[in-house]
């Protein structure tokens, strides 16, 4: 990333064992800012993942406002939590949970996205990597956001990789598809990334071990006990991924993306989400310049852009080499 000083972060998340991946990385990276923790349903229910946010943060002694967001989608039924995934409590079931005394925000998510964003004008970056809820209710309370956010990045979709819930949509996407319609279509600055690269980049156990071994800390140990659990869930589903005991480096990599967007190949174009029917959820990418007789991508749409490939190697060496920095408070 080429700047002068960190790049002021929002974290909308459902953490949610690669929302804990991504989390760490952002805290350890020097470039990144990390203002303020907003959170979702999705990977848990929302009471768990801000629970598990404010207990991340605790964990590495970093004092970070967290917020408690949308509890279920705007207009789709609700779904439970995936257990079988990130475990019941969302970080691989963990054993025991220290005492932190660290407490929520009051506001909202969107509440607290609005506020910050118009405390700092053209400065605030939001990285979501749950059901886009939490922008979409933003969006409604201040229309002008666009205008004031500096860039989103967010974790969802799919172009031409198969989804993960269905056979096209990917789950963050599915979760919300009428929210997450209206985030593609605001008119900011916008950056997918999603199964097209995600399901390139595998991280091994080894690598959360290694870096678990070198810091000796309680977050590292939270977050490998977490990854093991996430990793037995891949390696069950992928044969490829079992050969080296892993799982896909989903919500990291938008982390990723923000401080090295060149491992990156992008295509921009109009997306737009199918919000009903067989391919609800579905992220659409308008991929040729034609004239099409179906109405809902004309000019009026704004582009964004989605990410199409990824230097894998690189990525997880980036991921690994951050996660080894002197970040944590023992």
């Amino acid at each position: 990333m080429q700047s002068n000083k960190p790049r002021k972060v929002i974290f909308d998340t459902d953490p949610g064992v690669d929302d804990a991946m991504a989390l760490y990385y952002a805290l350890a990276h020097p470039d990144i800012d990390v203002v303020g923790i907003t959170t979702t349903f999705g990977n848990v229910y929302v009471e768990q993942a801000a629970a598990n946010a404010l207990y991340l943060t605790a964990l590495t002694g970093h004092d970070i406002a967290v917020t408690q967001g949308v509890a279920k989608p705007w207009y789709k039924h609700s779904e439970a939590p995936p257990d079988s995934i990130h475990g019941a409590d969302g970080l691989g079931n963990l054993l025991d949970r220290q005492e932190h005394g660290k407490t929520l925000d009051p506001r909202s998510s969107a509440q607290f996205i609005v506020d910050t964003v118009r405390a700092h004008p053209g400065e605030i970056t939001l990285v979501a990597v749950g059901p886009l809820g939490n922008l979409a209710t933003a969006l409604k309370l201040d229309p002008e956001l666009p205008k004031l956010v500096h860039e989103v990045i967010l974790m969802g979709g799919t172009v031409l990789e198969p989804g993960n819930v269905s056979p096209v949509a990917e789950a963050n996407i599915w979760n919300d598809p009428h929210a997450a319609d209206l985030v593609f279509t605001a008119g900011w600055k916008l950056t997918m990334v999603g199964l097209d690269v995600t399901h390139q980049v595998i991280l091994p156990v080894s690598l959360f071990e290694r870096v678990a071994q070198h810091h000796q800390h309680p977050a590292t140990d939270t977050l490998l006990h977490a990854v093991k659990f996430y990793a037995d869930f891949y390696s069950g589903l992928y044969p490829h991924v079992a050969t080296i005991h892993g799982c896909f480096g989903h919500d990291v990599l938008a982390f990723v993306h923000l401080t090295n967007p060149e491992l990156f190949t992008t295509e921009t174009g109009r997306i737009r989400v199918a919000i009903d029917g067989l391919a609800q959820g579905q992220t659409i990418l308008r991929r040729r310049n034609l004239h099409y007789p179906h109405g809902g991508w004309g000019a009026d749409i704004p582009l964004s852009q989605a990410c199409m490939r990824v230097d894998a190697k690189a990525s997880r060496q980036l991921v690994e080499d951050t996660l080894m920095r002197d970040w944590l408070t023992k």
